[in-house]
């Protein structure tokens, strides 16, 4: 899919250049950014209570550095949002969601927990999902701990933290050993097939075919390209089977490469039974609202989530066995 600038939403055109600078379609550049965003580790959100965990991996293995972020005049059995950041699996820290974080604790009082889940560039996968999901567990194991309900534990992400939001929710289900109440997949990075008409031959300023081509690559290492290989907990967009997932919500862009595998797990959610909340956004390029959030299409975005985000809280819980 060609994106022509008469394509895009007026007040995001001229942004579109920051994301061709800052995104390039190779492993050197994204370790070069990777670097460059070490400058924003253990910063804090203000207005906010702040603080650092390190989590020990179920596999004995490592540690897992993790944020949590909670409202100043915190009240005891907050829900709790597990909120995993973005970046092509590959680079990204949880910092970088500091305002999207301060935006769902505003809207609805809660407790956030963030990993710094490991990276592609350092391990593929599953070592990403092993660490969203060791967070997951201790969540639910240090409820009291966080001053957090057991039975309103949600997850979200953007972009492959929307990724992962959906493998999370795809293992949870399948080993029944955490109940999530519900999701947040936005804009996910879920399909490696790319061969969807939004994701090929794209040149989305933000995010391209060539870039997500690098992406897959390194997220799937050795997995790439074998028939039968690439799991759905790693891919999500190929599992055949949805049901039992929590209520869901996500947007998308319509010009950028996750648009149809995005469309298509919202269809196979609706198929399966899932409650779906979903808007398709016109003139949106790839993280359009991370890139602009004061275009009128990104507050029309984030104020549809955050209203989904609310009644959510308000209406959806999901009791721990």
């Amino acid at each position: 899919m060609k994106i022509t600038n008469d394509m895009i939403d007026p007040q995001l055109r001229s942004f579109a250049w920051i994301g061709r600078l800052m995104m390039r379609p190779s492993e050197r550049h994204l370790r070069m950014l990777r670097f460059l965003q070490k400058a924003t580790k253990g910063r804090d959100i203000k207005g906010l209570d702040c603080s650092q965990v390190s989590i020990a991996s179920r596999q004995g293995t490592h540690n897992i550095r993790a944020r949590v972020y909670r409202p100043l005049d915190a009240k005891p059995d907050l829900p709790v949002l597990l909120y995993l950041h973005g970046g092509g699996y590959a680079i990204g820290l949880p910092e970088d969601g500091g305002a999207v974080i301060k935006q769902f604790i505003d809207t609805r009082a809660c407790a956030v927990v963030a990993p710094d889940y490991r990276k592609s560039l350092d391990a593929p996968y599953p070592a990403a999902l092993d660490d969203a999901y060791d967070t997951l567990v201790w969540v639910r194991d240090n409820a009291a701990t966080l001053g957090t309900r057991t039975d309103q534990i949600m997850v979200g992400g953007h972009s492959a933290g929307g990724g992962l939001t959906a493998s999370v929710a795809l293992r949870a289900r399948d080993q029944g050993d955490v109940k999530i109440s519900f999701q947040m997949p936005i804009y996910p990075m879920i399909d490696d097939r790319m061969t969807t008409p939004s994701a090929t031959d794209t040149n989305d300023p933000v995010w391209s075919s060539k870039t997500n081509a690098v992406g897959w690559s390194l997220y799937l290492g050795d997995l790439l390209g074998k028939e039968g290989a690439v799991p759905y907990t790693a891919a999500p967009a190929r599992a055949t089977d949805l049901s039992g997932l929590p209520p869901t919500a996500t947007y998308v862009g319509d010009l950028e490469p996750f648009r149809d595998e995005t469309v298509a797990f919202v269809e196979a959610l609706k198929q399966a039974g899932v409650p779906v909340d979903f808007k398709l956004f016109t003139g949106c390029f790839h993280g359009f609202d991370m890139v602009n959030p004061n275009a009128g299409v990104s507050k029309a975005a984030t104020a549809f989530i955050l209203e989904v985000f609310a009644h959510a809280v308000d209406n959806h819980f999901a009791p721990q066995n």
